[in-house]
């Protein structure tokens, strides 16, 4: 009875642990990013990115919109299933204090006043993949 209980925690241990491995949204984005490559981040109001929370059991990803201003993010909008925004009003940084920057469409990690940590995505900055070249097939009867 205890080795059969004793292995079936196991078994669900190692299934929830390889669901969090396989489920990390952030990981996801990041290979996309690294593998593919992103254009440039504007200055601007940008209003489809992905804000990634990390926290001790993985990642959470929501839908937000971010300002941009001489490289920096400046303000950061988080959206609700009602489509409206609320400013994400603690204060944020860098691990340097400073306000965060963007390399090839991602945030350096964000740190908030009150102990989050996040990432903003600029998934419309994501350059598209690569194309293939169509092969042909040669006939038998040349």
């Amino acid at each position: 009875m205890k080795k059969g209980l004793l292995f079936l925690s196991s078994v669900i241990l190692s299934f929830t642990l390889s669901a969090q491995a396989t489920d990390d949204c952030f990981k996801k984005l990041e290979e996309a990013f690294m593998k593919r490559g992103a254009y440039t981040v504007a200055d601007d109001m940008h209003r489809n990115v992905i804000i990634s929370y990390f926290e001790k059991e993985g990642t959470t990803c929501v839908s937000g919109k971010a300002r941009v201003e001489n490289g920096q993010i400046m303000s950061i909008f988080v959206q609700y299933d009602d489509n409206t925004y609320e400013l994400l009003e603690t204060k944020f940084y860098n691990d340097k204090k400073a306000p965060p920057t963007i390399t090839n469409g991602i945030s350096e990690m964000i740190y908030t006043a009150d102990g989050q940590k996040l990432k903003v995505v600029f998934i419309e900055k994501l350059k598209p993949k690569q194309k293939n070249v169509k092969t042909v097939t040669i006939p038998d009867d040349l």
